[in-house]
Formats: C-alpha cells, sequence, structure tokens
C-alpha cells in the first residue's frame, strides 16, 4: 500500500507546472537549480518542457533544455513536446527543440507526421523532409 503524496509536494509541483505552462522561465529555472528534475512529469507524463512547448514559450524550453531536461520525452499518449510545438504552430519553440536535439521522426504522430498533416511546409522545411 502506498502513501498518500503530501500535499505541499503537490501543490509544489502544480505550481512549477503552472510556471512552465506561462512561460515563467526566470522562476522555473529557479527550481530547477534548486533541485526540481529538469524532466519532472505531471500525472499524464507531461514534461516541464512539452508544457513549456506546448504554450509556446521557446526561452523555457531552451532553458530546460540547458539544464538537461530531455527534448524528446513522450507523454503517456505518445506525443513529443516537437509535435505539440507543431500542432500549436509555434515556430520559435520548434527551432529551440530542433536545437536541444529533438527528433523529428519520433512520437506517435511523429513531427514530421504532425507537420503534413497540417500543411507545415516551412516546418518541414526545418527538419529537411518535404
Amino acid at each position: 500500500m502506498s502513501e498518500a503524496p503530501d500535499p505541499e509536494v503537490v501543490e509544489l509541483a502544480t505550481k512549477i507546472f503552472d510556471l512552465a505552462r506561462q512561460g515563467r522561465t526566470e522562476a522555473l529555472v529557479a527550481y530547477v537549480d534548486a533541485g526540481v528534475p529538469a524532466n519532472l512529469t505531471n500525472d499524464r507524463g507531461d514534461s516541464l518542457v512539452m508544457l513549456a512547448a506546448y504554450h509556446g514559450h521557446a526561452a523555457a524550453v531552451r532553458a530546460l533544455l540547458a539544464r538537461g531536461a530531455e527534448a524528446n520525452r513522450v507523454n503517456d499518449r505518445g506525443q513529443t513536446p516537437l509535435a505539440g510545438a507543431v500542432f500549436k504552430g509555434e515556430t520559435e519553440v520548434v527551432k529551440a527543440l530542433l536545437e536541444g536535439g529533438a527528433d523529428p521522426a519520433e512520437g506517435t504522430p511523429s513531427a514530421v507526421d504532425t507537420a503534413r498533416m497540417f500543411g507545415r511546409a516551412d516546418v518541414l522545411e526545418l527538419f529537411g523532409v518535404s
């Protein structure tokens, strides 16, 4: 039998995930620099990078990647931050993730498949495919 999570820990984690969604880079990286894992994930497997990417925060994505976060970490649905950024039309985030080593072929659907699905020729060009 597992213990229920400490409410203070849950509250702190919720705050950190909100910082990623809001793109509050300075506050977010202060927590990571203080010991919060750069690859922290929520109950759906969404990483801090996923949340920052999906909500269009390229600076937060770059800062997290610089602190060791995984660019290709998939969530519980098999989605990558790169595919999320393509879906949301966040070209600057796409560039940040590519700079951080994201693989456009990872995930289901992959970022390449997502770009094709939405007719994003500009993004496919960034990926080096057509």
